[in-house]
């Protein structure tokens, strides 16, 4: 187990904070302004420390490992001013990036603090990625961290203005899987925060995902989903009767297993609809096909150029032998990822029985012998008890936003219907995909600011936005108003 990590780096953000908050006196409530990233992808990168516990569920066990966090402090209208909590997911969290939340936290003044994952990026409690090291890799135990860090930094702040027992008005954000975690922490944690936006959030942990390949048919169009089809049935064909020189086209000899190939394939298609960017898959492949043109080289040529070399995903990380491996190294989020999947959400994207897109290759069996394969026998995931812990798409929550593109695949997942004090919206447009609400179009790479101009339809994404910046003003004014963030 690694050391803790050194006492939080921000001494010098305190006594400039308190000199502050000193010089304010009767006057409107200041900005505080530390030094900002030059790097325009984030607000700040600049890291801070503190101890988290490891196990939040054992009355002994009182190891800690050292947790990286942000706080973004340049809009924050001191002393109270609301608190903006930006969970991070399932990859190393390099700093708090220059999304729509930045928006929102000028309009309402906020700070914003942002807390790496446990396990991911810089926050490892161990030496090495072991199955036994990864016992404490849960979304129940990163909720908890969530929590802690909550109170230490409500308390470091109180410390820094020269008070005690005032909670300022904190509300939670989080894209994906850590949209789920917002969710999740207004369930568990009502009384921490005022509410929270849920972006494409998967609180349904899903066993046989076959909605996922069904809804990158419907993205797609029938045009395109039928070059999607004709190019599997080809690719399937060629990995019988020649596949080494199949993956070598594709650049992925090193992916042996026919399931990990197949995977890679499939993902390489949906990214372009999964982030906003369909036309990028659809358009050459439809004009190869008018053209009678390969379609397998056609595909391959997408696959490298703009998959591999564009967007930076590497082959390695579909390789069963590459997730096996326990040293920790910059790819070891993909393991990291891979044992949630495999212990607690599922969301296997396998085949459907008809009309699919994907190889019927990437099935249940396939999944199920890569949990085994690379984290041993006995592992595989217990949805059912996920599902019964937070309530998947029944979740009997309060305040939560959730909002979907109508594009991205993982919004079958999520909870896409309103119910009281939980608001569902759905952006409607051609390049609404993953987190569109807080990334603007596309959703990868990052958009400044979450910029909607490049949208097919602005207004869509425009008109929700008016929607969260409604709930979010009304209920941070309840939290004010009752003193606590819970009515």
């Amino acid at each position: 187990m690694k050391l803790a990590a050194p006492p939080p780096a921000f001494y010098i953000a305190v006594f400039l904070l308190i000199s502050t908050v000193a010089s304010i006196g009767p006057s409107p409530p200041r900005l505080i302004r530390l030094p900002a990233s030059s790097n325009k992808n984030y607000l700040t990168n600049e890291e801070h420390w503190f101890n988290q516990t490891l196990d939040h569920f054992s009355p002994y066990d009182r190891r800690q490992f050292g947790q990286r966090y942000y706080e973004y402090l340049d809009d924050f209208q001191a002393p109270n001013g609301p608190i903006f909590l930006k969970i991070c997911g399932e990859s190393a969290c390099s700093g708090i990036t220059n999304d729509y939340l930045a928006v929102l936290a000028k309009k309402f003044g906020a700070a914003v603090v942002s807390l790496e994952h446990r396990y991911y990026g810089k926050s490892t409690p161990f030496n090495s990625s072991t199955t036994e090291n990864l016992r404490y890799l849960s979304s129940k135990q990163a909720l908890f961290d969530l929590a802690a860090f909550r109170q230490y930094y409500q308390e470091s702040l109180n410390l820094k203005l020269e008070r005690s027992n005032i909670d300022n008005p904190w509300f939670v954000f989080g894209v994906s899987y850590s949209g789920a975690l917002s969710a999740w922490f207004r369930l568990k944690f009502p009384h921490l925060t005022c509410g929270s936006l849920a972006s494409s959030a998967v609180v349904e942990a899903v066993y046989n995902f076959t909605d996922f390949d069904k809804q990158i048919g419907e993205s797609a169009g029938p045009e395109c989903k039928s070059v999607l089809q004709e190019i599997t049935r080809l690719v399937d064909q060629k990995l019988e009767s020649n596949g080494k020189a199949l993956k070598t086209l594709f650049s992925a000899a090193q992916l042996k297993n026919d399931g990990d190939f197949t995977y890679f394939l499939a993902d390489a298609a949906v990214t372009a609809f999964q982030y906003g960017n369909p036309d990028k898959v659809c358009i050459p492949l439809i004009e190869a096909k008018k053209a009678g043109k390969d379609l397998v080289e056609a595909y391959a040529t997408y696959v490298k150029e703009y998959y591999v070399k564009s967007l930076g995903v590497s082959v390695e990380t579909y390789d069963q032998q590459h997730l096996k491996k326990t040293t920790l190294t910059g790819g070891s989020s993909d393991r990291l990822w891979w044992f949630q999947v495999c212990t607690e959400v599922a969301y296997f994207q396998v085949a459907p029985s008809n009309d699919s897109i994907r190889s019927s290759k990437v099935d249940t069996r396939y999944h199920l012998d890569l949990c085994k394969n690379v984290f041993g026998e006995g592992v595989f995931p217990d949805v059912n008890a996920t599902n019964l812990y937070y309530g998947g798409k029944r979740i009997a929550g309060s305040k939560i936003i959730f909002t979907n593109g109508s594009q991205d695949p993982w919004r079958h997942a999520s909870k896409q219907t309103s119910s009281p004090e939980m608001p569902s919206y759905i952006i409607k447009c051609h390049n609404c995909g993953h987190g569109t609400d807080m990334r603007g179009c596309p959703q990868s790479p990052l958009v400044p600011e979450g910029d909607a101009k490049n949208c097919s339809s602005p207004d869509a994404v425009n008109t929700v936005r008016k929607q969260i910046i409604e709930h979010i003003d009304l209920w941070l004014s309840q939290c004010q108003s009752s003193g606590a963030c819970s009515m």
